[in-house]
C-alpha cells in the first residue's frame, strides 16, 4: 500500500525553536474553515492563535527506538496552547526513554475561522493520530504502540482521542485508512467532564456560551467510556486549584467500571502545573511512576515489538 505524507517543513514561530514540523492538512482540504487566513499569535511561549495546524516531530536515534510514539497534547484551556513546558519538555522526556513524541499544533475552539468551534481540535488531534500511523514504517514505530499525552485541557482533548468512536477528521484520502485510536494514555491534572466539576474557562472556550445539553453530555468524557477506550496513566495534585482533581477520579472510576487497565496516582501537593521536576514534594515521583507502567505495558519493550524496517525514501515520495 502506498503511503501518502507530506512536505517536511523547518521553520520556527515565535520562540518556537526549529523542529521538524509536519502540517496536518493538504492545501485546500482542512475541514471546517471559513477560509480565513489567520496570523500565528504567541506571548509567552503560548500560542493563542493558530495559522497552520501541524505537529514537532521528537524522534528517538535508532539504537535507543521502542518502536513507541506518544502524541501530546498540550494545555491552556483550549484558549492557549502552553507548547513549551507542557508539550517540548514532555517530549524531551519521552525520547530519553526511547519514545518517539510529537506535540500537537492544533487549532483552538476560540479561532474566527471554525465553522464549528468545538470540532477543530478535535479533528487536528485525529488527523494527527492517523499521520503517525501512516509513517510508521518511517519513523520504526510499532503501529499498535503509539498513545497520548495530556496536560489540563490537553487531558481532555486525548481522552476525545480514546473515548469517542465518530472520525471528525475524515477527508476521503489515504490517511482515512488508519486509526486514531490511542493504544494508551497519559493524563495530567486532566479536564474530563464538562459537568458538575468541568474547568469553567475550558467549557466556555470549547463550547461558547450557552452548549447544547446534549454537547456538554457528549464531551463529558467520563461518561463515554467503553470497553475499548486504552488504559490510562492519571496523575492528579489534591491541592489542584484549577482543574478539580474529581475530573481525573471521574475517568479512574469510568474506566475501572469497565475493566480496563488505569493507573491512578493523588498526591496531596503539587498544585495545577504539574512538571516533569521541581514539583512540591513527593509528586517529582510521578515520571518514575509512570515509566514503569509503561514498562508493565510493553510499552518499552523492544522484544514485543513488530517494526516494519523503516524506508528511508518513503518521506521523499508521495509529497503534497
Amino acid at each position: 500500500m502506498k503511503i501518502k505524507t507530506f512536505i517536511i517543513l523547518l521553520f520556527s514561530f515565535g520562540t518556537i525553536q526549529a523542529q521538524e514540523f509536519f502540517p496536518l492538512w493538504p492545501s485546500n482540504k482542512m475541514p471546517n474553515t471559513k477560509g480565513l487566513s489567520l496570523e500565528h499569535l504567541e506571548e509567552r511561549e503560548r500560542i493563542t492563535q493558530v495559522a497552520q495546524p501541524g505537529m514537532y516531530a521528537f524522534l528517538t536515534s535508532k539504537e535507543e527506538n521502542t518502536g513507541s510514539a506518544v502524541l501530546i497534547c498540550p494545555p491552556g484551556g483550549y484558549a492557549k496552547l502552553t507548547y513549551n513546558i507542557a508539550g517540548f519538555q514532555f517530549a524531551k522526556w519521552l525520547n530519553t526513554l526511547g519514545i518517539n513524541a510529537f506535540v500537537l499544533i492544533h487549532r483552538l475552539p476560540t479561532s474566527p475561522d471554525l465553522t464549528e468551534r468545538e470540532k477543530g481540535p478535535i479533528q487536528d488531534a485525529q488527523r494527527a493520530m492517523k499521520f503517525i500511523r501512516s509513517n510508521a514504517s518511517v519513523w520504526g514505530i510499532n503501529s499498535s504502540k503509539i498513545g497520548v499525552m495530556g496536560a489540563s485541557a490537553g487531558g481532555h482533548l486525548a481522552t476525545t482521542l480514546g473515548t469517542h468512536v465518530q472520525d471528525y477528521s475524515s477527508i476521503k484520502d489515504a490517511l482515512d485508512e488508519f486509526s486514531f485510536h490511542p493504544d494508551f494514555m497519559i493524563l495530567i491534572s486532566p479536564v474530563i467532564t464538562m459537568g458538575k466539576y468541568a474547568h469553567k474557562g475550558s467549557l466556555d472556550n470549547f463550547f461558547g456560551k450557552n452548549p447544547a445539553p446534549e454537547k456538554v453530555e457528549l464531551f463529558s468524557n467520563e461518561k463515554q467510556v467503553t470497553a475499548t477506550t486504552p488504559p490510562a496513566f492519571i496523575v492528579l495534585a489534591q491541592n489542584d486549584p484549577v482543574v478539580n482533581p474529581v475530573n481525573g477520579m471521574l475517568f479512574y472510576q469510568a474506566i475501572t467500571d469497565k475493566n480496563i487497565s488505569g493507573s491512578l496516582h493523588i498526591f496531596p501537593e503539587g498544585g495545577h502545573s504539574i512538571a516533569l521536576k521541581n514539583n512540591p514534594k513527593s509528586i517529582n515521583l510521578w515520571t518514575s511512576l509512570c515509566e514503569e507502567w509503561l514498562y508493565d505495558l510493553g510499552i518499552m519493550d523492544k522484544t514485543k515489538s513488530e517494526i516494519t524496517p523503516p524506508k528511508a525514501d518513503l518521506l521523499k515520495k508521495n509529497r503534497f
